[in-house]
């Protein structure tokens, strides 16, 4: 058990922080700020009408999310550095787990560029009845928060594992590590309640409480690494 970092180890935790960050206020600006506005599935016809006024708001959405999964591409190989002295194979597998989530929300964000197209005139429609395409648009905006949630599975499974990294790292509080594997299992509680009990996902929701609180924390940490590192030497 390792109870302090070199100061390479110092910088990887820190640019970590930094891209965690990005990936925490990214995520949150993405979704709801400027997509959920503007989203309502059971109303195709407005939701197409709300995105035609704000185009813009968004598509960068969409960038949001693209940067936000490239973020994640590169924190899941800065942890993977900072954690393979702990437990090489398990480290590796949270970054594969990782990698895989990050590929996922990347590839996933195709079903929102195809509801763009279809209320924009961007692809023809003229084969489709009226009302039609906003019904596609607002299946393929469906689609996506389900990709989503299937990308969740992989980082909820990412998380279980980080969890136990950081318990039995000694250069982290192991209260950080149970934060972390207490929200992986939201994420997977949740993602299955979205595919096969989603009667039961709105009342579920909540829960994700957790997961902001024990990210949050996490990404703090690592930007404050240094300093935090310290305080173990001295204990």
């Amino acid at each position: 058990m390792r109870h302090h970092l070199s100061q390479s180890e110092l910088s990887t935790a820190r640019f970590a922080g930094l891209l965690y960050l990005v990936i925490i206020v990214l995520g949150i600006s993405s979704e709801l700020v400027l997509r959920a506005p503007l989203i309502n599935l059971s109303n195709a016809q407005g939701t197409a009408e709300s995105i035609l006024a704000a185009t813009g708001s968004f598509r960068a959405s969409l960038a949001a999310d693209l940067i936000m999964a490239l973020a994640d591409a590169g924190l899941a190989v800065l942890l993977f550095a900072l954690f393979r002295p702990v437990a090489p194979t398990l480290a590796l597998a949270a970054m594969v787990f990782r990698l895989v989530q990050s590929v996922l929300i990347g590839a996933n964000l195709m079903n929102l560029q195809a509801a763009v197209l279809l209320i924009t005139g961007g692809q023809d429609i003229s084969a489709l009845a009226p009302g039609q395409a906003n019904a596609m648009a607002a299946l393929f905006i469906n689609m996506h928060g389900h990709g989503y949630d299937l990308g969740l599975v992989f980082f909820g499974l990412n998380s279980l594992m980080t969890g136990v990294l950081i318990w039995r790292s000694g250069f982290m509080p192991k209260i950080l590590g149970a934060g972390i594997a207490a929200a992986g299992l939201v994420y997977l509680i949740g993602s299955t309640l979205r595919f096969f009990a989603p009667e039961f996902s709105a009342a579920f929701a909540p829960a994700y409480g957790l997961t902001v609180l024990a990210e949050t924390a996490f990404c703090l940490w690592l930007l404050s690494a240094g300093w935090a590192s310290r305080r173990l030497r001295v204990a």
